[in-house]
């Protein structure tokens, strides 16, 4: 997954999952826990394993067995579960067929492959719901302005840093602006709810709003050109998504290494969507909401290219990095055993746990080195506003784990903090355990990896890499399978986005989530730029 939000909660203005639907049963938070775990070990001891080796595809399959793990228990549809399984199967069934390995540059996209095809089988199976999209796909270009408008305020970096591709409704983001356009649309709700989750945690392609505008304003063309391309590259989206995805591969060049070379994207996305589609049939027929089958199949599988991958191998090269994911992976294992111990009240509990335990450990690596949260974060958003003035024609990602990251020790900072300051170190009454960062032999003996008397930076550097590249820490494995087992409880509900204000940090310093003083078009008057409160 592309962004860590805090777990959802029943009186959380989620997407239709009231609190008196919660309440599952003991034998369903162990199977979220157990089965989180397990995927998330998969992935430590592997990369622990083949760090600094040449990745192979293969070298994902211990987290496909974790995964074929997963099992519905009771009171949960297998249908929706099997969107997860199926899903993480496929994508690496056809990898293997495609390739032997994927390049650094290519595997931060094999998330994004998977709801494309999705969509077009909805646009197949269900031709009202086609009909919707394209009504949608003709509002795009009727809000000229308020497309505009927002892409120029990324391209000046106005929201300060923001996750373009978020989850939660976040100003800066794709889904906060698509959220402002469905709002005058006269088509279905459940359609509306199904266009929004596809490019919230479904990520729909790998676009991210404003990408063609400031392209074409930094190539040279004149803003109204700008607006032009913008607009044509939201419209293909949801036209011919499969196809936007392979055009948007062909012509990317991260790192300055030319387009997508490591498999043939058409081809991968043609067999991926063959070998899902009776999946995604026998889940409509059990009456899996739609915005649902758009979004489960893609967040489970970048364990399969991406965080098992050749970037990974290589970052987990560092001696400080690999302790700092097995110190922090049984931090998870102790705490949410704490929590079985004692019991959780539903099953949001368990995700808040996870989401909760793995920001206050980030949190605490920063404190063991004396650094300010509040320092850091003021740190990353300045280099943010450097960053846009330096390189305006930047990525329109680029900063998006630095937003996960100030989110996270923010925070786990304010859940560290001394009660009344704090929550104490605990999340719903369980008290997170942190001893295994104190005990880990290498980060309870740092100055082994530096200048021995002077080894007060070393975690401090270490979390600022993990800046770049949080995904295991946050925890995306284990969360996206806590949330497959909420979505198999609630398979009528739309789950994404997730409909609250995410606390993030960096509106410490750039009030943008407020209504109080905020005067820019199309804010509100009680959050600012958000559209939580004014979700569709």
């Amino acid at each position: 997954m592309t962004s860590a939000a805090p777990a959802p909660k029943p009186d959380d203005k989620t997407a239709g999952i009231k609190a008196e639907q919660a309440g599952a049963s003991p034998n369903v938070h162990k199977a979220m826990v157990e089965q989180a775990l397990a995927a998330l070990k998969a992935d430590v001891t592997n990369i622990k394993a083949k760090r600094g080796t040449e990745f192979k595809i293969t070298d994902a399959q211990p987290y496909v067995d974790a995964v074929n793990g997963m099992q519905a228990v009771e009171g949960e549809l297998p249908e929706a579960i099997a969107l997860h399984v199926d899903s993480v199967n496929a994508h690496y069934e056809t990898l293997k067929s495609l390739t032997d390995t994927v390049r650094p540059e290519d595997d931060p996209f094999v998330e994004h492959y998977q709801t494309p095809p999705i969509l077009e089988i909805l646009y197949e199976e269900q031709p009202d719901f086609r009909a919707s999209v394209e009504k949608f796909i003709d509002a795009i270009a009727k809000n000229r302005a308020l497309v505009g408008r927002e892409a120029a305020r990324l391209y000046g970096g106005m929201y300060g840093p923001t996750c373009v591709v978020d989850f939660t409704l976040s100003p800066g983001s794709t889904v906060n602006v698509f959220n402002r356009i469905l709002q005058g649309v006269d088509i279905p709700k459940d359609h509306k709810k199904t266009i929004l989750a596809s490019k919230s945690f479904g990520m729909n392609t790998s676009y991210g709003l404003g990408a063609a505008f400031k392209g074409a304003v930094e190539s040279g063309k004149t803003l109204d050109e700008a607006l032009d391309a913008e607009i044509k590259m939201l419209q293909m989206l949801y036209d011919t998504p499969t196809e936007a995805q392979t055009h948007l591969m062909n012509t990317h060049n991260l790192g300055g290494h030319g387009p997508h070379s490591s498999f043939d994207t058409a081809e991968y996305q043609r067999q991926y969507k063959d070998r899902m589609r009776p999946t995604v049939k026998a889940a409509l027929d059990k009456g899996v909401h739609p915005a649902n089958i758009v979004t489960v199949p893609a967040y489970c599988v970048g364990d399969v290219a991406h965080h098992n991958s050749q970037s990974m191998f290589n970052f987990a090269q560092d001696p400080i990095i690999m302790a700092i994911f097995e110190a922090h992976t049984e931090v998870f294992e102790k705490t949410l055993q704490r929590g079985l111990d004692q019991g959780f009240a539903n099953e949001y509990a368990p995700l808040s746990l996870v989401t909760g335990t793995g920001a206050a450990a980030m949190a605490y690596e920063f404190l063991l080195d004396y650094m300010p949260i509040n320092s850091v974060i003021e740190l990353l958003v300045n280099r943010f506003h450097n960053m846009v003035a330096m390189n305006p024609n930047r990525d329109s990602a680029a900063e998006l784990h630095n937003v996960d990251m100030m989110m996270s020790i923010w925070r786990g900072w304010n859940i560290l903090k001394p009660k009344p300051l704090g929550k104490g170190g605990e999340i719903g009454g369980v008290k997170i355990d942190l001893s295994p960062i104190d005990t880990h032999e290498v980060l309870s003996n740092i100055h082994r990896y530096t200048y021995p008397p002077c080894a007060i930076t070393q975690r401090a550097g270490a979390m600022l890499k993990f800046a770049d590249f949080p995904c295991l820490l946050t925890s995306e494995p284990m969360t996206a399978t806590m949330l497959t087992h909420i979505v198999a409880l609630h398979p009528e509900s739309a789950l994404a986005p997730f409909r609250f204000d995410k606390d993030w940090g960096a509106t410490e310093y750039r009030y943008i989530n407020i209504g109080l003083g905020v005067k820019g078009a199309g804010a509100d008057e009680k959050v600012g730029y958000e559209q939580w409160n004014a979700s569709v």
